[in-house]
């Protein structure tokens, strides 16, 4: 038997209704997220004049998340799909009005982010297995990155414009347009997404089975090399992200070179995922997974040299391009996944992902606050070059 060894085209993903869908209603909800975040920051700021408060307002939809991963995870595989993702952008949307539109005190606003941030892996990890049921072979490798590309755009276009509407709007008005995007979504799955017939789990109590699918995946050996794998290497290159802002305060860049330069990482992840997923083979993109985990760390070393903004821009986007390693250990990923719980592995690689690039701003964050955020940048990208050998 010949197996076809071809990169797959978008007009094969893009053939599939289903994707079509989750992939338009994903721009909408990547988009609000942005605006949540960079909107809820400025208006906890604004309310209380703390760094520490506004800082937490920017990351409690990140580190909750491990509690609905690990305790939540298996409701991916008893419930329908459509039903529980248009739940979640329903949730979204009433969150995000509400912390918008009533005057809650802050820690309320900031326990219902959280809250909401439980259910993320679950919803996230619906969407993801009616990828994975719906398009085959190289075709679910190229749908993963375009739904990774959709990210890398709704993530510029936040950096672009979420100052922007939230000076011109105000952040609590820029809150509810987030809801409002969130409820288009949820229209959006609602009346576009077919309904799928999916294996629908029923064993046990939600919590217990949860919790012991959980253990299961992870003591699967060749699950957790996957996992760690796609956890690890974002984690730190996240982490190095979160110090460019203080990087180009500290080199004195322009308000404009300091923007390019938070450009640099999206726009650079943007190219890496279009080039490898369309143009490259599936298996040279599986033997090359080591050498683009190194393009992802090594050029975060170079600003131990302390570069002036163009030079500091370009590394940042070589960088970037570094994140599409990804696509060449989705198709080992996806057979690893036993059967019955396929929802469940994408809710725990979505939990882990985001719970690990919550934590590694912090512990990048404090090495920067003892020596340099050039050091901090330079010992991410050394520990992800790292990785490299190991994966």
């Amino acid at each position: 038997m010949i197996v076809e060894d071809r990169p797959a085209t978008y007009g094969e993903v893009f053939a599939d209704r289903a994707f079509r869908v989750l992939f338009v209603a994903r721009m909408f909800t990547s988009a609000s997220t942005s605006l949540q975040i960079f909107a809820l920051s400025v208006l906890v700021y604004a309310g209380t004049g703390s760094p520490f408060l506004s800082a937490l307002a920017f990351g409690a939809g990140f580190l909750p998340q491990v509690v609905g991963g690990l305790l939540l995870g298996s409701l991916t595989d008893r419930w329908p799909p459509r039903p529980l993702i248009v739940s979640g952008y329903l949730l979204s949307a009433m969150v995000f009005a509400g912390v918008g539109g009533l005057d809650l005190p802050v820690p309320v606003s900031l326990l219902l982010v959280a809250l909401l941030a439980c259910g993320t892996p679950v919803f996230t990890g619906a969407a993801t297995q009616v990828i994975a049921e719906r398009l085959t072979g190289d075709a679910y490798v190229l749908g993963r990155s375009l739904s990774s590309m959709s990210s890398s755009i709704a993530q510029l276009l936040g950096l672009a414009g979420g100052g922007v509407v939230v000076a011109a709007m105000g952040p609590r008005s820029a809150l509810l347009l987030a809801a409002g995007c969130e409820a288009l979504s949820a229209g959006i799955v609602r009346f576009g997404l077919p309904s799928i017939d999916v294996p629908v789990s029923t064993k046990g109590r939600l919590v217990r089975d949860s919790w012991k699918g959980s253990v299961a995946l992870w003591s699967d050996r060749t699950v957790r090399r996957l996992l760690l794998a796609q956890w690890l290497p974002p984690a730190f290159v996240t982490g190095a992200e979160s110090l460019l802002v203080s990087y180009a305060t500290g080199q004195g860049f322009s308000p404009t070179a300091a923007a390019a330069l938070m450009s640099g990482l999206p726009a650079g992840m943007l190219l890496g995922y279009f080039v490898i997923g369309r143009f490259v083979t599936p298996s040279r993109r599986e033997r090359l997974v080591s050498a683009v985990i190194f393009l992802l760390g090594a050029p975060l070393i170079g600003f131990l040299a302390e570069p002036a903004w163009p030079v500091a821009v370009l590394l940042a986007a070589l960088s970037g391009c570094g994140f599409a390693y990804s696509l060449g250990l989705q198709r080992a990923f996806l057979a690893a996944a036993p059967q019955g719980r396929q929802g469940q592995l994408f809710a725990l690689q979505m939990t882990g992902l985001m719970t690990l690039q919550g934590l590694g701003p912090f512990v990048l964050g404090a090495l920067a606050q003892f020596s340099s955020p050039a050091l901090a940048i330079a010992a991410a990208g050394t520990a992800t070059v790292a990785l490299a050998f190991a994966f």
